[in-house]
C-alpha cells in the first residue's frame, strides 16, 4: 500500500474547512446522513484553484524552441557525418578507434562506437520515461514539453539512439561492412544494423511531434498506451534488435579479417547485455501496472510479462550460451532496478515495481538442457513454461510487491493469456537468433512462423483491451472525519464506508484510487458485509486530486467519481465530495482521462490510430527484413 503523500500547501483547506467533515457514529453505518452538512459549505474541498495547465498541444513558443533545438542537433550530426566522409573531420575516426580498442574490443569501430552510444542513450531514455510516467501519475499533465524536466533525458536518449544508427551508417570508409551491408552510393556501404538502428531511433523521435499533434486534435490522453506514446516506447525497445544485428555484423567482419581482441567472456557479456536490454525494452509496456494505475484489464499484464520473457530469455539462452537467460535477467534487474531507485528514493517520485523474471530464466535454462540444439522447439517449450510455471511465480511476486496483486478470479484467463504470450515470444526469440546465426528455416516456414506469432500477439492484445461497462452500478458513500477508527489523515482527507449496488464477489480489484494531486493513493476496500466496504486509509478530497472508486471484475471496468477538481482548461466542473452521496458508475476513461476531447468523431481517432499502427508494423517488418538479410548473406547451415 502506498502512503498518502502530503498535499501541496496551497491546496490545503483551513482548519475550519476541515472541520466540515463530520464524523459518523459508526464507521460501518449509513444512519442519519441526511442531517449532515454538505462539504460545499466551504466551497467544496477543492480549496484554492491550481494554476491552469493546457489540455491540448504545447504553446507555440515551446514548439519553436524544441524544433529549433532538434534542427540544430541534426545539423551538427550532418556536419560531422559529411566531414568524416570527406576526410575533413577526423574526430569520429579517432572515437571509433578508441571504442574498438576499449569498450567495444573485438568489433570494428563502425560497430563498437555506435553500440556504446546506443546503450548509454537507451539507459538515459529509460530513466526519463519512468520519471515522466511517475510525474504524470502524481502531478497530472504538464504545462508543455519543455516544462517537464523528465522530457529532457527522453529526448537526449532517443536522439542518441538515432545518432548511434547514423554513426554506424557514416563510419565505414573504403570497405563493405559485411555481406548484409546496404549500398548507399557507388562506394559507400552501410551495415544493415546501422540502418535499422537509425530507423528505430527516428521512429521513436517522430513520436514527440506527433504526440503534440495528437493532443491538439484529441486532447491529452494521460495513459502509457496512447498511440504516440507507444511509438516512443516501441522505437526505443525494438532498437535492441538492430543492435544485435549490428553486433553480429561487426563480429563476422572482424572474425573474417582474422582479428581477435575479444575473448568469449567479453562476447558473452556483450550479447547478454543486449538481450537484457531487449527484456527491459519489452517490459516498459507494463509500466502502468508497475506503478499501480493500469487503465486496462489485469489479464493483460501476465501476457505482457510472458511475451517479454519468452522473447528475450529464449533469445538470450540461444545466442549467449549456457546461463545466458540468467545473465540477461541479472542485467535487467541491475538497470531496471537502478532506474526504479533513481526515480523513487533518489529523485523523490513514485517507486515503480518490477517483475522479477528470475523463475522464467531458470525455466528457459532447464528447457535448453535438452533443446538448445533445436531452437524452435526451445522457443515453443520455453515460451509455454514461461507462460505457465512462470505465471505462477509472478503471481506470488505480485502478492508481495505490487500495488494491485493478481487475484484468483483472473487466473483462468490470465493463465491462457500468459501461455499465448509466452508461446509467441518464445517463437519470435528463436527466430531472431536463427537469423543472427544464419540458420533461419526456408522462407515459407520462417515467414509463416513470424506472421503467426505476430497474429497471436495481436489477438491477445485485442482481447486484453476488450472491456465492458455494466449499467446500474451505484455506490452510496458515507464520509467520516479522518480521526475515525483511530486513523488520522491530513486536512482535506476522509475515511469512507461504501455500499455497492449490485454487490460483487471476488473482484479483480476494488479500490479507492486518487492520483494527480501530488502523489498516488491506492487503497483496497475491505469487505464488511454483503455489498458493503470500508477504506483503510484516509483518501484525499482536495486540490487537484482525482479520487474515484475503481471496480474491475472479469471484463467489467467501471469508475465511480468521489471527488474531481474543476478544470478550466477543458471546461470541466468540480465534482465535490459530500458527507453522504450516491454516485453512478461510468466508463473509467471519462474520469482517468478527463482531458480527452469528446467532440472528435470516432472515425478520426480510428484513422489516426491506424496510421500509427501501420508505422509500427513497418518498423517491425523492417527489423525482420534486416535479420533475414543477415541470415541469407551469412548462412551457416544446420547446427
Amino acid at each position: 500500500m502506498t502512503p498518502l503523500p502530503t498535499p501541496l500547501a496551497h491546496f490545503l483547506p483551513t482548519a475550519d474547512q476541515a472541520g466540515a467533515l463530520i464524523g459518523l457514529d459508526r464507521l460501518g453505518g449509513f444512519d442519519g446522513l441526511d442531517s449532515l452538512d454538505s462539504l460545499d459549505s466551504f466551497g467544496g474541498l477543492g480549496g484554492l484553484a491550481a494554476p491552469v495547465k493546457p489540455a491540448g498541444g504545447a504553446a507555440l513558443d515551446q514548439v519553436l524552441i524544441a524544433s529549433g533545438a532538434a534542427a540544430a542537433l541534426t545539423a551538427v550530426l550532418l556536419v560531422f557525418g559529411w566531414g568524416h566522409r570527406t576526410g575533413r573531420i577526423t574526430l569520429l575516426t579517432r572515437l571509433a578507434d578508441w571504442a574498438a580498442k576499449g569498450p567495444g574490443r573485438g568489433l570494428p569501430g563502425w560497430a563498437a562506437l555506435p553500440s556504446l552510444v546506443a546503450i548509454v542513450s537507451l539507459i538515459t531514455a529509460l530513466l526519463g520515461m519512468y520519471w515522466d510516467i511517475s510525474l504524470h501519475i502524481s502531478q497530472g499533465r504538464d504545462e508543455g514539453p519543455l516544462a517537464n524536466i523528465a522530457h529532457y533525458p527522453i529526448l537526449i536518449g532517443l536522439f542518441g539512439i538515432f545518432t548511434a544508427g547514423a554513426l554506424a551508417v557514416v563510419l565505414p570508409k573504403g570497405e563493405r561492412p559485411g555481406g548484409a551491408a546496404v549500398r548507399i552510393t557507388r562506394d559507400w556501404y552501410s551495415p544493415a544494423g546501422g540502418v535499422l538502428l537509425a530507423g528505430a531511433g527516428f521512429y521513436a523521435l517522430l513520436g514527440f511531434p506527433l504526440d503534440d499533434v495528437w493532443h491538439r486534435i484529441f486532447g491529452q490522453d494521460v495513459t502509457l498506451w496512447g498511440p504516440t506514446h507507444l511509438m516512443l516506447i516501441g522505437g526505443a525497445g525494438l532498437s535492441l534488435v538492430a543492435m544485435a544485428v549490428l553486433e553480429r555484423e561487426g563480429r563476422l567482419v572482424r572474425d573474417g579479417a582474422g582479428g581477435t581482441g575479444a575473448g568469449p567472456v567479453l562476447r558473452y557479456v556483450r550479447r547478454g547485455m543486449i538481450m537484457g536490454g531487449l527484456l527491459i525494452g519489452l517490459s516498459v509496456f507494463q509500466a502502468e501496472w508497475d506503478f499501480g494505475v493500469p487503465q486496462f484489464r489485469m489479464a493483460h499484464q501476465p501476457m505482457l510479462i510472458a511475451l517479454a520473457a519468452g522473447c528475450a530469455l529464449v533469445a538470450a539462452r540461444l545466442w549467449t550460451g549456457r546461463g545466458g537467460a540468467l545473465f540477461a535477467v541479472g542485467f535487467y534487474v541491475l538497470v531496471r532496478g537502478g532506474v526504479a531507485v533513481a526515480v523513487g528514493p533518489v529523485i523523490g517520485e513514485l517507486f515503480p515495481v518490477i517483475p522479477l523474471y528470475l523463475a522464467e530464466a531458470v525455466l528457459v535454462e532447464l528447457a535448453a538442457i535438452a533443446l538448445a540444439r533445436r531452437p524452435l522447439l526451445l522457443g515453443v517449450a520455453g515460451g509455454l513454461l514461461v507462460g505457465t510455471l512462470g505465471f505462477a511465480a509472478e503471481y506470488a511476486w505480485t502478492q508481495v510487491a505490487f500495488r494491485l496483486p493478481w487475484t484468483p478470479g483472473m487466473v483462468p484467463e490470465g493463465l491462457l493469456m500468459a501461455a499465448g504470450g509466452g508461446l509467441a515470444g518464445g517463437v519470435l526469440g528463436a527466430l531472431l537468433v536463427l537469423g543472427l546465426t544464419g540458420r533461419l528455416p526456408r522462407p515459407a516456414v520462417a515467414r509463416s512462423l513470424f506472421a503467426g506469432a505476430l497474429a497471436l500477439v495481436a489477438v491477445l492484445v485485442g482481447n486484453g483491451l476488450l472491456t465492458t461497462v455494466p449499467t446500474g452500478v451505484r455506490a452510496e458513500l458515507a464520509l467520516a472525519a479522518t480521526a475515525s477508527g483511530g486513523r488520522t489523515g491530513s486536512p482535506g482527507t476522509a475515511q469512507a464506508t461504501v455500499r455497492l449496488t449490485p454487490p460483487v464477489d471476488g473482484p479483480t480489484w476494488l479500490t479507492v484510487t486518487a492520483w494527480q494531486g501530488g502523489g498516488l493513493h491506492v487503497d483496497h476496500l475491505v469487505r464488511t458485509g454483503e455489498g458493503t466496504y470500508r477504506t483503510t486509509e484516509p483518501m484525499p478530497l482536495t486540490g487537484t486530486w482525482k479520487t474515484l472508486i475503481r471496480l474491475h471484475d472479469g471484463r467489467k471496468m467501471v469508475g465511480i467519481p468521489i471527488y474531481l477538481p474543476r478544470d478550466e482548461a477543458i471546461g470541466a466542473d468540480e465534482v465535490p465530495a459530500a458527507p453522504a452521496m450516491t454516485r453512478e458508475g461510468q466508463p473509467e476513461q471519462r474520469i482517468l482521462q478527463r482531458e480527452l476531447n469528446p467532440n472528435v468523431p470516432t472515425w478520426t481517432w480510428a484513422a489516426a490510430s491506424a496510421v500509427v499502427l501501420a508505422c509500427t508494423l513497418a518498423l517491425i517488418l523492417t527489423l525482420a527484413w534486416g535479420v533475414s538479410r543477415l541470415s541469407r548473406t551469412h548462412p551457416k547451415g544446420p547446427r
